[in-house]
């Protein structure tokens, strides 16, 4: 598979019409036709369904336009990297998790663009597994990890800072009124949970006996789309301290969990890679802020 025939194809789905397609790319109709047929053969998978005027992608299709899209971006990634070796540039690319962490992160990529003005920056948000995939793709360079979760097979560095779970709630619920909330407070209550969460079953073995007297709903990946559930008054949400907008007006507010939990916060990178100059300059000055510490 050609880079320029992915690229074809990627705009092709884009459009879901050829005609339109070809004007992107400044090719002729038939000679994308001919470009995305030989694809097919190539492949000896169906890409499209091909209706009047509507082109559908086939699940076939729907897998490639995925994997076409991560190829290309990390070629681009790696043409750039390579054209800025004489000084710091090109593109620094992290996968993270929602954490307060990620404030320590930001402080020292602001100075990195402060410092070196054509780096490019992409803050790609996501769970652990989200994030550890782009990793091994090769399309990010650092993932930042919440939790314990496994990464032996990665280097890593653990920042001081540790996230605290906790509960949120309408202001106007009666749990509000605590300073803590404990496993048999939560009980009869219907509760949204962290993705990242339930697969290590780390409320299930903090609520211990109540486990079951808990209704949990759900799961999210990311938190804005709980927090509105929680103000619709739908459920009680597990979440990670600072990550909501509890502030006086608010609707919502927080309340940590006791026993407490807390989730260290890691950056992972791949073992053996050769990192880019501005990846580089971003290690260092992240192990330089964790040692001053």
């Amino acid at each position: 598979m050609e880079l320029r025939v992915l690229n074809y194809f990627v705009a092709t789905a884009e459009e879901a019409n050829m005609t339109r397609a070809a004007k992107k790319l400044l090719v002729s109709q038939p000679a994308l036709s001919r470009q995305i047929a030989d694809l097919e053969n190539e492949l000896g998978v169906k890409l499209f369904d091909r209706k009047p005027r509507h082109l559908t992608l086939t699940p076939a299709g729907q897998y490639l336009l995925g994997q076409a899209k991560e190829i290309l971006s990390l070629s681009a990634k790696t043409k750039r990297n390579l054209q800025s070796t004489s000084v710091i540039s090109g593109d620094l690319t992290i996968a993270a998790g929602e954490s307060i962490g990620m404030q320590r992160i930001m402080n020292i990529i602001s100075k990195i663009i402060k410092d070196h003005p054509t780096v490019k920056i992409h803050l790609l948000s996501g769970d652990y597994n989200y994030a550890e995939r782009k990793l091994n793709n090769g399309t990010v360079d650092f993932a930042i990890i919440i939790g314990n979760v496994p990464i032996s097979n990665y280097a890593s560095l653990t920042l001081p800072e540790k996230d605290t779970w906790g509960i949120l709630m309408p202001t106007d619920d009666p749990l509000a009124k605590k300073d803590v909330i404990k496993p048999e407070d939560l009980a009869g209550h219907s509760i949204l949970n962290s993705q990242q969460a339930q697969n290590l079953q780390i409320f299930q073995n903090w609520l211990g006996n109540y486990n079951k007297k808990v209704n949990f709903i759900g799961t999210y990946n990311l938190n804005f789309n709980g927090t509105l559930m929680v103000k619709n008054h739908a459920a009680l949400m597990f979440i990670l301290d600072k990550l909501a907008n509890t502030s006086k007006n608010s609707s919502i507010t927080f309340r940590k969990i006791f026993p407490q939990l807390h989730q260290t916060i890691k950056v992972i990178w791949k073992h053996g890679t050769n990192l880019s100059s501005v990846a580089e300059l971003f290690l260092k000055l992240l192990k330089e802020s964790v040692l001053n510490n």
